[in-house]
């Protein structure tokens, strides 16, 4: 046989291989999508120990165990916001194996204040959205002023003597901030915190007059101990636990009166099947009468739903932020 047609027969063999190679692995694939969980799943935070999304992170964490049959690890990764945790995610192989939980500020504000750590758009997939926080303005027993209105009157009268912590630059609460200086034409000064733990603590010993921070069963004991003041927060209406404090938008500061939204995220590329089968087992277990009385016995609600609806959610709160950003010509200094 001549050399040019061996190597014809050859290419002939392999075109004819090739369908069947394809569907080996085809099937290969789907039996490893159907056996998913087969191992331990790693649940990235992006904010540290103690704060309400790492309780929440963590009481879901052991219903998934439960549910899916393998360890659901919990695992803090704090900073910039939560970005520094979802790129962690977004680095991670695409295999269902490396979660992450993190409310969307880094999908929806870090993009538009500086050089993000990863595209939001097409580095990361909102798997389900698992609850909304009311946001506390609280003052400390070194803020004199007793409202919000009077806060303001004394950053008016000594600018930058008020100090303003937040979860950290490019949060919800870091954008709050600057919203509110800005349309009441006052100068705050920022101390941004890499999450909520050391934050509630450096609050208790007041070392400095206001924070902003998600409700939760320790923020509400703190208050109702006078040791923070709830001057406003931010929230559809009033608080059932906290009937006296006004909303943002009470006081003119429409902008301003958002919630933190917080879900499950994956890498791009995981398979469809498994994040089928991730959001529906956190729908389940959202649903469990327990998880919401623990929940919403601290003003915080659970959510649920499509992975689609989600993904809507994230898209719109990006351009809202957007224009909201331009308009208050915030920057990340």
């Amino acid at each position: 046989m001549t050399n040019f047609l061996r190597r014809s027969v050859l290419s002939c063999a392999l075109v004819a291989a090739l369908p069947a190679a394809l569907s080996l692995n085809a099937q290969a694939a789907d039996k490893a999508d159907a056996a998913w969980p087969s191992r331990p799943i790693r649940l990235v935070v992006s904010y540290p120990a103690g704060g309400v999304s790492d309780v929440v992170a963590r009481a879901l964490g052991e219903k998934l165990t439960a549910s899916l049959g393998q360890p659901v690890v919990i695992e803090n990764k704090a900073g910039a916001g939560g970005a520094i945790g979802l790129d962690q995610v977004v680095k991670s192989n695409p295999d269902g194996y490396t979660l992450g939980f993190s409310s969307i500020s880094p999908l929806t504000l870090s993009p538009h204040l500086g050089k993000p750590l990863f595209d939001a758009q097409k580095d990361i997939t909102p798997v389900v959205s698992v609850m909304y926080s009311p946001v506390l303005l609280l003052g400390t027993t070194r803020l004199t002023a007793k409202s919000f209105p009077e806060m303001l009157a004394q950053a008016k009268a000594n600018p930058g003597d008020v100090r303003w912590a937040t979860a950290g630059l490019a949060s919800l609460g870091h954008i709050m901030l600057e919203q509110i200086a800005d349309q009441s034409k006052t100068q705050i000064t920022h101390v941004p915190y890499k999450g909520g733990g050391q934050q509630l603590n450096d609050g208790l010993s007041a070392q400095f007059e206001v924070l902003s921070t998600n409700a939760g069963p320790a923020v509400m004991q703190h208050i109702k101990a006078g040791k923070f003041k709830a001057l406003a927060v931010g929230a559809p209406s009033r608080l059932d636990s906290l009937p006296q404090v006004p909303t943002l938008a009470e006081l003119g500061y429409k902008n301003a009166n958002t919630t933190s939204v917080f879900g499950i995220f994956a890498p791009a590329g995981v398979p469809a099947p498994v994040l089928a089968r991730l959001n529906a087992e956190v729908n389940k277990v959202l649903a469990l009468p327990e998880m919401r009385q623990r929940l919403e016995a601290t003003d915080n609600v659970l959510t649920g739903g499509k992975a689609a609806d989600f993904a809507k959610q994230i898209e719109a709160e990006s351009k809202a932020n957007a224009h909201i950003i331009k308009a208050a010509k915030i920057q990340l200094n």
